[in-house]
């Protein structure tokens, strides 16, 4: 059985301390590669390019939901795993893997002819290899997940995407266009892959007709259902400007939306990583857990709010040095996602609850009433173009976070009061903050990028320090944050408590378990990541 010990409770705290500690390193080694590659790559390719893979990797990341059926996150979930039921769900995720590859093949013509491009046939069935790759690799990171071992995690991610950069980037200076960001999938996910096998001690046996895994079915299937919602309520935008307008709009769409989910790729999947396997164990403790989900929602709103502040203020700066002069044209709709991004920040601890408490079956009835509304305000959005899909996904997502709110009210103990105060704070901290920004670069020259970037950041730490004086709830939330740090350097998990003077705002965590990892690496490169998302 791989399940929880008896002295486990004691050391969950370190481990995860440590885990977010090594997450971070790692996030730090990844933005620099993505860095790299986003700016190397924007130069050496076109829109167009970025279009017709970007399409690609919607139809498959739609595949991709079904290949993982909610699998990975219930064998993490679980309170005990069999030898056997291990077995079993790597043979199911990988046939599932293997039967998707088959099939998408097999509709690769119905693809291009639906976008009314022949490129897409090829490119559809050599993507398709990512089913499988990733069919395999399924529960040896979840292993990794469900035992805490973020290092082994780290270590695979930060080489494959070191290798698919590498590939693609050596690809695209000999001329091969549209390839190169395909071989760059293939290569990280299969380099990925190899170091996950190699740094678990574990390899599938025989199917185990023995050990069931209905109980992990019946926690997949809601999620899977929840999952394919959001998917196609997220998605929509990229789908209609597909249909609408051709590969160049997507791609200059889908460079916009990958500068915004760089950091939230950065934040969403090892935050939940680490998140779910401690949260999951503290569901039963109603203060503790929801000490820990507020604090980590407030430390990852602070993180998101002060980098979304500069990149909007500056956005003219940062779209010219990371993408290069010929993308000016999505400095707006990068401006506009920026605003999206904040709000789908704010959902990601909505999304910790219903996964950590087992509601899935909850969070598909909710996604079944949200997101075909999102779907159909971006659908009337695309009427003004380029820049009203942009619109009408970033009303949705906004609309969608108080009312993903009082649907865990309602089905939860979680805090979601205070979970909405502390996503009001931070907003208007760093709304203000970035307003700031904006003006104190307004005398500067035009093409004096970098001065401006410099004196942009300068000037949201400046309103974030004059904020945190003037606001002691803010000031608070602050000195948490600077106590998380204490504790990844003593690996104790004995941070700050709250003093007893506090109105309840989340300043520190509790004696116990350390907090949350609010950064480190995503599984998956954001240069075509279709937008799957972990929201509720």
């Amino acid at each position: 059985m791989t399940g929880p010990t008896a002295g486990e409770g004691q050391g969950l705290g370190a481990r995860a301390s440590r885990g977010a500690a090594v997450t971070l390193g790692g996030q730090g080694l990844r933005v620099l590669v993505q860095l790299v590659g986003i700016a190397v790559l924007a130069r050496l390719l076109d829109p167009e390019d970025y279009g017709l893979l970007a399409i690609v990797t919607l139809i498959v990341g739609f595949g991709e939901l079904f290949r993982d059926f909610g699998l990975s996150s219930a064998a993490v979930q679980a309170k005990t795993l069999s030898d056997g039921q291990r077995d079993n769900l790597f043979w199911l995720n990988t046939g599932i893997g293997a039967v998707l590859a088959v099939l998408v093949c097999a509709a690769s013509p119905l693809v291009a002819l639906a976008f009314d491009d022949d490129r897409l046939t090829l490119v559809t069935v050599v993507m398709s290899a990512t089913f499988l790759l990733n069919g395999v690799s399924t529960q040896y990171r979840a292993m990794h997940t469900r035992h805490l071992r973020f290092g082994k995690l780290a270590l695979s991610e930060i080489g494959g995407q070191v290798a698919g950069v590498a590939v693609g980037i050596v690809l695209a200076v000999l001329g091969a266009g549209y390839w190169a960001l395909v071989a760059q999938q293939l290569t990280q996910g299969l380099v990925a892959q190899v170091f996950l096998v190699a740094t678990n001690r574990w390899l599938p046996g025989r199917v185990d007709r023995s050990a069931s895994v209905r109980p992990f079915i019946g926690y997949g299937m809601p999620l899977l259902g929840s999952h394919l919602l959001n998917y196609l309520g997220r998605n929509m935008d990229t789908l209609v400007l597909g249909a609408r307008y051709g590969a160049a709009p997507v791609g200059l769409y889908n460079r916009a939306f990958q500068l915004v989910m760089m950091p939230l790729l950065q934040v969403q999947a090892p935050s939940t990583r680490v998140a779910l396997p401690v949260l999951s164990r503290l569901q039963d403790d109603r203060k503790r857990f929801a000490e820990f989900i507020s604090f980590g929602q407030v430390a990852l709103l602070t993180l998101i709010g002060g980098l979304f502040a500069v990149l909007f203020a500056q956005a003219e700066s940062v779209v010219f040095v990371m993408l290069g002069p010929q993308w000016t044209e999505a400095v707006p709709v990068f401006q506009v996602l920026l605003v999206a991004g904040f709000f789908q920040a704010a959902t990601y601890a909505v999304s910790w609850v219903f996964l950590a408490k087992g509601l899935t079956r909850t969070q598909f009835v909710y996604a079944l009433v949200t997101r075909p509304v999102m779907a159909v305000v971006i659908v009337v959005g695309s009427t003004w173009g380029l820049l009203g899909v942009a619109v009408g996904y970033a009303v949705g997502v906004a609309l969608a976070w108080p009312v993903a709110l009082v649907w865990i009210a309602r089905v939860s103990d979680a805090p979601a009061g205070r979970m909405f105060r502390n996503g009001l704070r931070t907003g208007l901290v760093f709304s203000v903050a970035s307003a700031l920004s904006f003006l104190s670069t307004v005398a500067l020259p035009d093409d004096a990028h970098a001065l401006r970037l410099v004196v942009g950041v300068l000037a949201v730490l400046g309103a974030t320090a004059l904020a945190a004086l003037v606001w002691p709830t803010f000031r608070r939330d602050l000195r948490g944050i600077a106590g998380m740090r204490r504790s990844l350097r003593r690996g104790s998990g004995r941070p700050a408590t709250r003093p007893p003077e506090d109105d309840g705002a989340p300043v520190g965590v509790p004696p116990g378990p350390a907090p949350l990892s609010l950064t480190g690496a995503a599984p998956t490169d954001p240069i075509t990541t279709p937008k799957a998302g972990m929201d509720p």
